[in-house]
């Protein structure tokens, strides 16, 4: 009886939960479609650089997938009922539209932009969490003239990233960021005293605990009453999860993750997996995992080394996911690696300067060639064959 995988989503965790079940599991009797509305992977830690005017190789799905066995169906989900097990879409261009049974649903549609509810930012802040989005902030960068303001909000990785990328792709305008707290203060005093010599080398502007409570075309006002002109607006405050799994019966945390166990299954309904950033699992200590590549990819890995186990009645391996560094690129030439706990606290130890920017490279490229190779190891003919005359699919919940 043929057992029905679907993945939703195809970026960093939907791809490489895909390729992985595939090279797990390649055999006639299972089938795997990935969702996803874009016939190419988007590199999502590099749309800064795509916002500054940099081009990227592409990375089609039908050479990365060629011969895997995984079908790519190109549209958008639109819904999800997980007590029919159905998935509604859309083809990409919005006709049509058709559903989709599973025997197993890995839902990996991960974040977009917050707004954080702040007053003016859906109609006038531009954002780096999606390609579109990017693109867009390119074509108005691109229209500036120089001198003109430009304003990053927001303090973590990303508002760092594009904040640098944007100053250094164009030193010709005025950019500034504004952060909640003091500069990279989750950093080791290392760590922050090298991102305050990069900001300060690349003539960016720094607004220490300003939080901006609204923004206009013009300018943002900060909660104490500053404004800051900017012509620009790049809001990098945080990320949302994708409003579908809100619809479903699936038990979700208060932010509308799906509120998996250390195999990335569901609690509630054991057909489910979700991995990425629109999942809750815990890590080291018991924290949640933060919304990350470093976090999804081995997330994907679980849920795929659980579904192929729960497949075929194997004992369930459990994936140590623990993080080792933060990498944060400052333009193409510098970039900081700061060293963490197991629970991604900073320890003293940091990487910097032109060999941190190789490193921060490196790693990826790495990503990126651990999606674009997702079946590298996969069965011969001959182990193939064998694989496909195996005993029939367990059932799902079989070595739980």
């Amino acid at each position: 009886m043929e057992h029905r995988i679907v993945v939703l989503g195809a970026g960093y965790t939907g791809a490489v939960a895909a390729g992985r079940i595939a090279k797990r599991l390649h055999r006639e009797d299972v089938t795997i479609t990935l969702v996803n509305p874009e016939p190419d992977f988007v590199e999502r830690v590099r749309l800064h650089q795509i916002a500054a005017g940099q081009e990227l190789k592409p990375r089609p799905f039908d050479e990365m997938f060629a011969g895997t066995g995984v079908e790519l169906k190109l549209a958008k989900v639109a819904a999800v009922d997980v007590d029919r097990k159905t998935v509604a879409v859309s083809a990409a261009n919005g006709l049509g539209r058709e559903e989709l049974a599973y025997d197993t649903l890995v839902y990996a549609l991960g974040s977009g932009w917050n707004d954080g509810g702040v007053a003016g930012v859906a109609e006038h802040a531009h954002e780096v969490a999606s390609r579109p989005g990017a693109l867009r902030l390119r074509d108005r960068l691109a229209a500036l003239d120089a001198g003109r303001p430009v304003v990053v909000v927001g303090g973590g990785l990303t508002g760092l990233e594009a904040a640098t990328e944007i100053a250094e792709a164009r030193p010709d305008l005025d950019v500034s960021l504004a952060a909640r707290g003091a500069l990279g203060d989750w950093l080791s005093e290392k760590g922050r005293a090298h991102l305050r010599k990069v900001v300060d080398k690349l003539g960016i502007t720094v607004h220490e605990h300003a939080a901006v409570d609204a923004v206009e075309a013009d300018r943002v006002t900060i909660a104490d009453g500053r404004t800051v002109p900017a012509d620009v607006t790049v809001w990098t405050t945080g990320f949302a999860v994708r409003p579908i799994a809100g619809a479903t019966t699936l038990e979700l945390t208060d932010g509308g993750q799906i509120v998996v166990d250390s195999t990335m299954r569901s609690v509630s309904h054991p057909d489910v997996y979700a991995v990425g950033d629109a999942a809750m699992a815990l890590g080291p200590g018991d924290k949640p995992l933060r919304m990350s590549c470093a976090s999804g990819v081995p997330m994907a890995w679980q849920a795929a080394d659980a579904i192929a186990a729960r497949l075929t009645g194997t004992k369930v391996p459990h994936i140590a996911i623990r993080y080792a560094q933060q990498c944060i690129s400052l333009g193409r030439n510098e970039a900081l690696i700061q060293f963490v706990t197991a629970d991604d606290q900073a320890l003293e130890k940091a990487l910097t300067g032109r060999m941190a920017a190789r490193y921060k490279e490196m790693i990826c490229k790495g990503a990126a060639w651990g999606v674009a190779n997702p079946t590298l190891g996969m069965p011969t003919r001959r182990r193939r064959v064998a694989a496909q005359a195996a005993p029939s699919l367990a059932p799902a919940e079989a070595a739980a």
